[in-house]
């Protein structure tokens, strides 16, 4: 049973109740999430887990494999050519424009979706890494859900109008988190504000995300509308050492949605600000140890630890100390044993590591005969409180 310590020296009581994030804030969006990657914030949940049609955001996860293939198989570089079935060429919607002459390279269909949609850019990576569309999108799904994506199941490349093609907001920031991280190398593509394949469509040249030309830092990912989703965008913006990405579908037009993705950003880092807790190395508490050659080891960060607090009532916080008591016997130094946790008005509850400052080692004769006494002495003293 993990019993609670409260901190003195870290312990800060609210005197008023501020608005929560979200009540601060309200989306036009039907559907929203929101999500501070550099602490590991929900900054908003609206409907974020509900599958809800994705459109051509679900490129994303198209782009995914393909990068993986690229990372893993050393059958597939940038300089790999795919054929173009006549599937592809037929495809309508946005496009590359191919035909089944072109044998266009996996970083040309790596631009031609990020800037272009295009939609038979998607099939010719699916038939290309799985042998046809359907087979890649039950490969998708699984590795969806491998992601932790439990609210997506998808039904092809592209994001064609399909009942069984879902993706909730909440999956696709999952997903963007991803993308941002495992594959640094690929990510400066999504930033790319135009680009065109052997001079075709000049007019589909320009990326449709809005907000890589405001200068607010965004990078990235994806736009998608189909009538029944409505117009949506997956993005993610990085100003100062934060991050943050967000989804968000359901908007009436390409306007309400450059709007409220740029009200988003704007929200995401003006209303938080991250607020330092301890320094890597900081003792911030000692605990009793059961059975081992010393009584007591220290709690220490095992890093920087900071969380995220709104920038109107950063001194509403409230750090309490959580471990099972006493600790057992042996220890490593560095283990974890216990955790800060950290209650914010507005934000989730955050949980943070502490480690153990040294080796204790399980104890002889002696350290377990006082461990024993110990237990007797608390045993007798709970009984004889008990009597009066």
């Amino acid at each position: 049973m993990l019993k609670p310590f409260l901190i003195p020296c870290l312990l800060w009581l609210a005197t008023s109740l501020p608005a929560t994030a979200q009540s601060v804030f309200d989306t036009r969006a039907e559907a929203a999430f929101v999500l501070d990657l550099t602490t590991n914030t929900v900054l908003m949940n609206k409907n974020g887990d509900t599958p809800l049609p994705p459109a051509s955001m679900s490129k994303l996860m198209t782009l995914f494999m393909l990068f993986e293939a690229l990372r893993d198989n050393p059958n597939i570089t940038l300089d790999t050519r795919f054929g173009v079935s006549t599937r592809a060429r037929e495809m309508g919607g946005s496009t590359m424009f191919l035909n089944e002459r072109d044998r266009p390279t996996a970083e040309e269909l790596i631009k031609g979706i990020i800037v272009q949609s295009g939609n038979d850019a998607t099939v010719v990576v699916a038939e290309g890494l799985a042998g046809n569309e359907r087979h890649f999108a039950q490969l998708m799904t699984e590795r969806a859900r491998e992601l932790g994506m439990e609210n997506t199941t998808l039904a092809n490349a592209s994001g064609w109008p399909d009942p069984n093609h879902r993706m909730s907001m909440g999956d696709l920031a999952i997903l963007a988190q991803h993308l941002i991280e495992d594959f640094p190398q690929f990510y400066g593509y999504f930033a790319m504000p135009e680009w065109e394949f052997d001079g075709r469509a000049p007019q589909n040249r320009f990326n449709r995300n809005p907000l890589l030309t405001l200068g607010i830092g965004a990078d990235g990912l994806k736009t998608g509308h189909t009538q029944e989703a409505g117009y949506g965008l997956v993005g993610s913006a990085k100003q100062g050492d934060r991050r943050i990405v967000f989804a968000i579908s359901g908007l009436q037009s390409s306007s309400a949605r450059a709007e409220e993705a740029e009200r988003v950003v704007t929200w995401a880092f003006r209303q938080f600000v991250e607020q330092k807790i301890a320094t890597s190395g900081e003792l911030i508490a000692d605990a009793p140890v059961w059975m081992g050659d010393s009584t007591r080891v220290g709690l220490v960060a095992p890093a920087d630890l900071s969380v995220l607090v709104e920038a109107v009532s950063r001194d509403d916080v409230v750090t309490e100390l959580v471990y099972n008591t006493p600790l057992q016997a042996p220890i490593a130094q560095g283990d974890a044993v216990a955790e800060l946790v950290v209650t914010r008005e507005g934000l989730p509850e955050a949980r943070l590591p502490l480690v153990a400052d040294r080796d204790v080692s399980y104890g002889g004769f002696v350290p377990r005969l006082r461990s024993a006494g110990m237990t007797l002495v608390n045993r007798i003293t709970q009984q004889a409180g008990a009597l009066f």
